[in-house]
């Protein structure tokens, strides 16, 4: 049995990797720990884990732990992780971290588009980028995972493939994306209340949005080759999902057909995602409350553009369910654990 413990509990990040936890089948949640000064209950502060999960949350930085948990879910904002990992990984504790305080191998460039210098710089080289379905290998091996942006899920997802096989240029890639409020977490913020987004389509950080290069940095990997790219963030009036429409300009004639042979070639040992049969994009409907990932490739051969949607639910394939399924390579068991279930549609 595999031990956990949580931080930042009672946030949605927090809520998604507990829920994940109690349908595993192979793991024990240990300890809760949030930064409010509110001990309830986990079960008063979300009453649907009534009878599932009754764990007191803990103030953090008093906590008392029952025993040494075996893997530490950091589901905190940036600065917290990066001052906090190096205690547990002393003590061979494995640390998933959910922010992008060990995304990048570069503290300037963490510094720069987080405003704040890294906090522990020495072990950037050593975490590993939390993307199973491009890092499998890495991870299994890893004390010190950092978990994807949500973002950067559908982008990468949709991209990698076709940089990887050279089929589009590296350059002048546009990723549009759109994603529902809960995006922004549970700490309420102007923008994201209810008479704001309602009826209400905005683009946000345009040009500045932090997950720009996380993309680019994963999908220049991939390509063996400087990526840039266009993003643009949309918060859209529904509560949870993700879309990401990319567009990029093929290398050479390809067709529509090919495309989706030659992804699903590419991801034929991935079991969350999945490719549409002929480029039909279902939307966010389908995969709300999965760990899937949709992506639905077309081309169009009159502008030699290839298009590729991807569609995720922001706080599982987005969030915690990245986060456990990582935990799952990280102790060499079954990827699907705890996750390999439909969503919940409409």
């Amino acid at each position: 049995m595999i031990t956990a413990k949580v931080v930042g509990a009672t946030g949605y990040g927090g809520l998604g990797i507990i829920e994940g936890l109690l349908r595993h089948p192979q793991t024990e949640i240990t300890s809760l720990v949030a930064r409010a000064d509110d001990t309830r209950r986990i079960d008063e502060f979300y009453p649907h884990l009534r009878g599932f999960c009754d764990l007191r949350v803990q103030v953090a930085g008093s906590e008392i732990d029952r025993s040494k948990p075996d893997v530490v879910f950091f589901a905190t904002p940036n600065g917290v992780g990066m001052n906090e990992a190096r205690a547990y990984l002393d003590q061979d504790i494995r640390v998933i971290d959910y922010s992008g305080d060990f995304r990048f191998p570069d503290p300037a460039v963490y510094e720069q588009w987080y405003g704040r210098p890294h906090a522990s710089p020495d072990l950037l080289a050593e975490a590993v980028y939390g993307l199973p379905e491009l890092y499998r290998e890495q991870i299994a091996g890893a004390r010190l995972v950092a978990n994807i942006g949500c973002f950067a899920v559908g982008a990468i997802l949709a991209l990698a493939p076709a940089l990887k096989l050279g089929l589009i240029e590296p350059t002048g890639i546009v990723v549009d994306g759109k994603t529902g409020v809960s995006g922004a977490g549970k700490t309420p913020k102007p923008g994201f209340h209810f008479p704001h987004a309602n009826e209400n389509v905005a683009a946000y950080r345009v040009v500045e949005h932090q997950h720009t290069p996380e993309i680019e940095w994963q999908l220049s990997r991939q390509a063996e080759a400087p990526v840039n790219l266009t993003f643009v963030a949309h918060l859209v009036p529904t509560s949870r999902g993700i879309l990401d429409t990319c567009y990029a300009r093929l290398t050479q004639p390809l067709t529509a057909d090919e495309a989706r042979a030659a992804y699903r070639e590419f991801y034929a040992g991935s079991r969350f995602v999945r490719i549409s049969d002929d480029g039909t994009c279902h939307g966010t409907g389908a995969v709300l409350g999965s760990n899937f990932c949709d992506l639905a490739i077309n081309v169009n051969e009159r502008t030699n553009t290839l298009i590729v949607t991807a569609a995720e639910d922001n706080l599982v394939k987005g969030q915690a369910g990245s986060a456990l399924q990582n935990m799952n390579v990280m102790f060499g068991l079954d990827e699907g654990l705890g996750l390999d279930h439909w969503g919940q549609y409409p």
